[in-house]
């Protein structure tokens, strides 16, 4: 997929693996420069791959939950290389092997989901948008989830703060639109990472893989490639009536609700 991205200036977070890293590729490769951040230094390998692939990338270290530490990092990408044109929300966490109902949910893991996932986005989102709203333009995309749209179990942070999120995208899509910035999220279904391999689809686990890919139509689960295409298309000017959308990119998982897992 190529648009046309040259001259913009893109912030995506947690850009150090996965589907951020995919995300960071691929703007960079349809001509945006790229500020990569997260919490990890894994981030720096993402911008310098970049740059060896002949784009403009610089790191940015900084914990999302964290306001002045994200009021510190917009300030100084907004410094170092320019006014940002392109924000995408994509830092997050999940509950890992943390799965208890929510009689037994503790409040630490339950925090922490929130703070990254939605308290990042709405920090993000709203130390970019004031020099968006001087500029009078500008394109947000969220990273959210299926589990905002259909929630599982032993899941109930996580599809807190999706769900969250996704209202604070037509939120946010509401009161900037007349500044001619542009809100979107993307809510992804189960993506192939190392993480997802590891917990989902290893042969140890292959009745269990076999259980949570019999609800998705398309019979396989995404590639990160795939989501970051979605971000492309919601980042670029052939988007430029689209606001105020949750775009569900998950092999049809919300058409129907399979078993449960």
């Amino acid at each position: 997929m190529k648009v046309d991205l040259n001259g913009r200036l893109a912030l995506v977070t947690g850009a150090g693996q996965m589907i951020g890293q995919a995300i960071a590729y691929a703007l960079a490769e349809n001509g945006a420069a790229v500020a990569v951040n997260d919490m990890r230094t894994t981030g720096e390998g993402t911008a310098e791959e970049i740059r060896k692939r002949g784009g403009k990338a610089k790191f940015y270290q900084a914990d999302v939950s964290n306001r002045e530490a994200v009021e510190q990092m917009v300030a100084a990408v907004e410094k170092e290389m320019g006014p940002i044109d392109i924000l995408v929300n994509n830092a997050g966490i999940n509950v890992g092997k943390e799965r208890h109902p929510v009689h037994e949910f503790g409040d630490s893991i339950w925090d922490r989901i929130l703070r990254v996932d939605l308290y990042g986005t709405f920090y993000c989102s709203r130390a970019v948008s004031r020099e968006m709203v001087k500029r009078r333009r500008g394109a947000i995309i969220n990273i959210s989830s299926v589990m905002g749209v259909f929630p599982n179990r032993m899941m109930s942070a996580f599809a807190a703060a999706k769900a969250g999120v996704q209202h604070f995208t037509r939120a946010q899509a509401l009161e900037v639109g007349q500044y001619g910035i542009r809100v979107n999220a993307i809510a992804p279904g189960s993506i192939l990472t190392e993480g997802t391999k590891m917990l989902f689809y290893n042969p140890a686990n292959k009745r269990f893989a076999d259980s949570l890919l019999s609800h998705v139509p398309l019979g396989r689960p995404g590639e990160t490639e795939e989501i970051a295409k979605a971000v492309l298309y919601l980042a670029s000017d052939d988007a430029s009536y689209v606001t105020g959308h949750v775009l569900v990119v998950d092999g049809g998982w919300t058409a129907g609700y399979g078993p449960e897992w």
